[in-house]
């Protein structure tokens, strides 16, 4: 067996096949490979970095949002209280005004009970009442109550109540003939309905 040619600093050449092309020892690849491992882990933190500072972020807003719809719900909960006072404050003012305006009513009706019995007649009392009815009747018109008298209208459901109805050639069917007690409307809301006779 021939011996392998040496070079000059004594190691081996590599052999010649005779194609006149040397072969060349393949160097390692190795290092090929951990400069890619390093460029992944390298992309790898970048984005984990970035993700946490995308979380970051993320937890900063919600929590500016929480604080947000915190103090929005105190807001609310001190809107909600005003408007219970404001509106117990209104109802007690227009109680108070109702009130002072009925009071001259009731001064009214004191000094008729303080009449004289023997100088009073009947006639007197009867005008003194009426006198009361109508001071009374201009209190509640005031506050928005209306009288409902219908005598002589057709009749409506939504505001009255028949309590009988009678034949009559001189009315027309479902015509009020009598009001035996008479209703009252406060605003638009019916309060008590008037208690009528109907024509059939």
């Amino acid at each position: 067996m021939a011996d392998k040619p040496e070079n000059s600093n004594g190691s081996e050449q590599p052999e010649n096949d005779g194609s006149g092309i040397e072969a060349t020892p393949v160097g390692n690849s190795d290092s090929g490979a951990d400069h890619e491992s390093t460029a992944d882990d390298e992309l790898i933190e970048g984005e984990l970095t970035g993700l946490q500072h995308a979380l970051g972020d993320a937890e900063s807003e919600l929590e500016k949002h929480r604080e947000a719809m915190l103090r929005m719900q105190a807001e609310m909960e001190n809107l909600r209280k005003r408007l219970i006072k404001d509106l117990e404050r209104s109802r007690l003012r227009a109680l108070e005004s109702f009130m002072n305006d009925l009071l001259p009513v009731r001064d009214s009706l004191e000094r008729g009970l303080e009449t004289d019995d023997d100088t009073t007649t009947v006639e007197s009392m009867k005008e003194g009442k009426a006198l009361i009815i109508k001071m009374l009747t201009k209190v509640m018109e005031n506050h928005g109550l209306k009288v409902i008298d219908p005598a002589g209208e057709p009749f409506n459901p939504e505001l009255h109540q028949a309590v009988s109805m009678l034949e009559s050639a001189d009315h027309e069917p479902n015509t009020i003939l009598e009001v035996l007690q008479k209703g009252f409307q406060l605003h638009d809301r019916l309060v008590r309905p008037a208690m009528v006779v109907v024509a059939k």
